[in-house]
């Protein structure tokens, strides 16, 4: 790959996440001199695992949207390096199986194929079963838009085709109605339990019906798979790219102020030590980085109006290793309840449980790593935990109960757990900087899609980019937030993209 000469300017990235990693990349690959400053002892902020005593968990990334190489966002991965010959794509289908006695209902990708399967497990469903398929249908033309930012001068231009957006255009016939219905309603069309269970697994419930029937419709397309090796090589490739360009990565560099001198952003500090910069590229959760990097809040009227409107979604995360063989098990069960399992001041109806004894890697030899995700408003309950010292003690007592009711469905795991891991919303927090420890943002029924911008507009040379930049946030929001805030250090500092 030919790269431009260097340019004699200094940007400095806040972050090393999925956003900080394809803001530096860009950024360096246009020959700006880039350094990164990272808080954590690894890149990938949300986009990440951990090991402990030999089990890797999975703890950031369960699909990536943009891995069907039908999409443009699918070549914003591959520029960025994180899509490699070194982690092709597994599409898991079912995607998930619903275990219920000896029954099974499975979450199939091909729409017909999930049609024709669940009305043969619930004929008395078959009028909602053919309203799921019918909207399942309409949104496959939808995806992710990738595009420029206006008057950038680069070398490979990327526009939404004609055809792109017409095939898009059938799903304005449902879009309000599904973003005006809870996810809720939208599930409870249905009679059958088996199918509401297995439904209301798929995304976090406080969204809007449209969130399931886009991810649906995400899956019947052939999107949304799963790179082999995970959140860690995804993001290792990524931190390869950024040292062949030249780059720089700094670990362990917790920044603690943005220097704005003169009306321009002129550098940060981290560690007592100051970085200069003529641009500086916030890559850290914008809505947190907004209140503590600028020593009075940051104050621009659409840093209000994101301080109004996040809603932050955020996961319970319980990691077992288990010293048994699962590779018979489903790789994603969905495990109905006859008692709702609470946990974070919330009750869930049905446990999402991930089974990665198939994956390589994961556990040692004969064991099996397995993960269970337990979305909902937590934060609160695990703060006042942490304030009133109890949070180590309920963090045990979650794992010992999940381990329990898991055992109850799965009797290898029972007597066979060596290692359980919990992560709550403070956990994330912590180690990535985010507010209130969550994953994404919510849009709720009637919810708007808000996009922040990605450059100040009282600040010169300074630059935001996370996946708070767009409802819901996400990975394809966080990789192309970060391409956008270096298409306009590009185009503001006159420099080919």
């Amino acid at each position: 790959m030919n790269h431009p000469p260097p340019i004699s300017k200094r940007v400095v990235v806040v972050g090393a996440g999925i956003a900080g990693l394809s803001a530096a990349i860009y950024a360096q690959r246009a020959g700006f001199d880039v350094t990164v400053l990272e808080k954590h002892v690894i890149p990938g902020g949300l986009c990440t695992s951990w090991t402990r005593k030999g089990y890797t968990f999975e703890g950031g990334m369960h699909w990536l949207t943009g891995s069907s190489e039908k999409l443009a966002l699918n070549q914003i991965w591959k520029e960025v390096g994180a899509l490699r010959k070194n982690n092709p794509i597994f599409i898991k289908d079912p995607f998930y199986t619903l275990v219920n006695g000896g029954k099974t209902l499975h979450l199939y990708r091909d729409a017909d194929r999930l049609r024709a399967h669940f009305l043969e497990h619930a004929p008395e469903d078959a009028a909602a079963i053919r309203r799921l398929h019918r909207d399942i249908c309409l949104f496959r033309g939808v995806h992710m838009i990738v595009s420029d930012i206006p008057f950038l001068k680069t070398r490979k231009a990327f526009r939404p085709s004609v055809s792109e957006c017409l095939g898009m255009a059938p799903a304005l016939l449902r879009l309000g109605a599904l973003t005006n219905m809870t996810y809720a309603d939208y599930v409870g069309m249905f009679k059958n339990s088996d199918i509401r269970h297995l439904l209301m697994a798929v995304n976090g419930t406080r969204y809007n019906a449209l969130s399931l029937v886009y991810t649906l419709a995400s899956f019947s397309t052939g999107d949304c798979g799963y790179p082999e090796g995970g959140s860690l090589r995804l993001t290792q490739n990524m931190t390869e790219r950024l040292a062949e360009l030249g780059g720089t990565l700094l670990l362990r560099q917790n920044v603690e102020k943005i220097i704005i001198e003169n009306g321009k952003a002129s550098g940060v500090t981290a560690g007592g030590k100051l970085y200069p910069a003529d641009a500086v590229i916030v890559t850290q959760d914008t809505r947190q980085a907004i209140d503590t990097l600028f020593g009075a809040p940051f104050s621009e009227r659409w840093a209000s109006k994101m301080r109004k409107n996040v809603v932050s979604e955020q996961t319970m995360f319980v990691a077992l290793g288990v010293k048994a063989d699962l590779h018979d098990m489903p790789r994603a069960v969905i495990l109905p309840l006859e008692k709702p399992f609470s946990a974070g001041g919330l009750e869930f109806g049905e446990l999402r449980v991930n089974n990665y004894a198939s994956y390589k890697g994961c556990a040692p030899e004969g064991s099996s790593c397995v993960t269970c995700l337990l979305l909902g408003d937590s934060w609160n309950f695990w703060k006042a935990a942490k304030e009133d010292g109890s949070y180590a003690a309920k963090k045990a007592e979650l794992a010992e109960r999940f381990t329990a009711v898991l055992s109850e469905y799965i009797p290898q795991v029972k007597g066979a757990v060596e290692v359980s891991d919990v992560a709550t919303p403070l956990t994330y927090s912590r180690y990535c900087g985010v507010f209130e420890g969550g994953w994404m943002s919510v849009m709720g029924p009637g919810g708007k899609p808000y996009t922040y911008p990605s450059k100040s507009k009282t600040v010169r040379g300074l630059y935001f980019a996370s996946q708070r930049t767009i409802v819901p946030g996400g990975l394809p929001i966080a990789v192309a937030a970060g391409r956008r805030a270096a298409q306009y250090v590009c185009r503001d500092n006159k420099v080919i993209f």
